[in-house]
């Protein structure tokens, strides 16, 4: 493999050209195994705004309505919750919003309802944490103008400091937050693992997410066309994977434009011994933790 400085303030890669995600590559849903569709649906739509754009027995797709779902919701009664410490898999799902102003304005609300999110400045990003009734962790952010974000070489430099809420409140011009707004999107996803050299072999050298931040605790940080991130890694949580019988997440979506480019994926995935199947418009892999990932195409190409 070649080394390659990135250019235009992308981080340094060990991939070739035509071994890294095409730069439109993105996030698609999450797939979540929950207890209690009702009691997820109320929160879904209470705290975070979302619709509820289909439903049947025992699970739903959220959303924004008229853009693609943002979560599935699966119901498996009796599942126990996420434990404080976590499992390999979902570290959190962030929920992109379209600017600091709504970002502002979900943080006033939260704290109307009595909530107490985690909140941090992570320099390209201002963020809210909060977990689902089952555990489940969610961040909801904004993200700072690309052009102000700073790189050390070719590092891309992330923090976690202090929030300043009261700036950000007043950045929603008193406005209340009724739903979440059309341009939402799924942001990135962020996962616990036991290893961050394996993390990096099935995530970088193998799927083609270019490294963003390697130099940060415990963690390492991945995106596709000079994001700061569509993905985290950690070693945060002690494990093991999560069990059937526990809310977890089932598989979280690689969105590629065509459907040849996941053929490309899939043929890289396999030279370097991991195992893959076809799937809808595209294929499915697990990371060597049993996360779920579906490398697919957008609709109709």
């Amino acid at each position: 493999m070649n080394e390659e400085a990135g250019k235009g303030g992308q981080a340094m890669s060990r991939l070739s050209i035509s071994e890294r995600l095409p730069a439109e590559a993105h996030v698609g849903a999450v797939h979540l195994q929950i207890s209690d569709l009702p009691r997820s649906l109320e929160y879904y739509q209470t705290v975070l705004g979302m619709d509820v754009l289909e439903r049947a027995p025992g699970r739903a797709s959220i959303g924004v309505k008229g853009a693609a779902p943002l979560t599935y919701l699966i119901e498996k009664k009796g599942v126990a919750p996420v434990p404080r410490r976590g499992r390999f898999g979902l570290y959190h799902f962030a929920v992109l919003l379209p600017d600091r102003a709504a970002l502002g304005r979900f943080a006033a609300h939260v704290l109307r309802l009595g909530l107490r999110p985690g909140m941090a400045d992570h320099a390209v990003s201002e963020a809210l944490y909060l977990s689902d009734p089952d555990g489940l962790g969610i961040e909801v952010y904004a993200d700072r103008p690309r052009a102000t974000w700073a790189y050390r070489a070719q590092e891309l430099v992330m923090t976690t400091e202090h929030l300043d809420v009261g700036s950000l409140i007043a950045a929603g011009e008193a406005n209340d937050w009724s739903r979440a707004p059309e341009a939402t999107t799924m942001g990135h996803v962020h996962l616990h693992v036991a290893d961050l050299a394996k993390a990096e072999a099935f995530y970088h050298r193998a799927l083609g997410f270019d490294k963003t931040l390697w130099s940060y605790p415990g963690a390492l940080f991945l995106s596709a066309g000079g994001y700061h991130h569509h993905l985290g890694t950690n070693v945060w949580s002690a494990g093991p994977s999560a069990s059937p019988d526990e809310a977890r997440l089932l598989e979280w979506e690689l969105v590629v434009p065509e459907r040849r480019q996941t053929s490309d994926i899939a043929q890289r995935l396999r030279g370097d011994g991991y195992a893959v199947d076809d799937a809808p418009d595209g294929v499915r892999t697990r990371d060597p933790w049993g996360t779920q990932v579906h490398v697919r195409s957008e609709p109709g190409r």
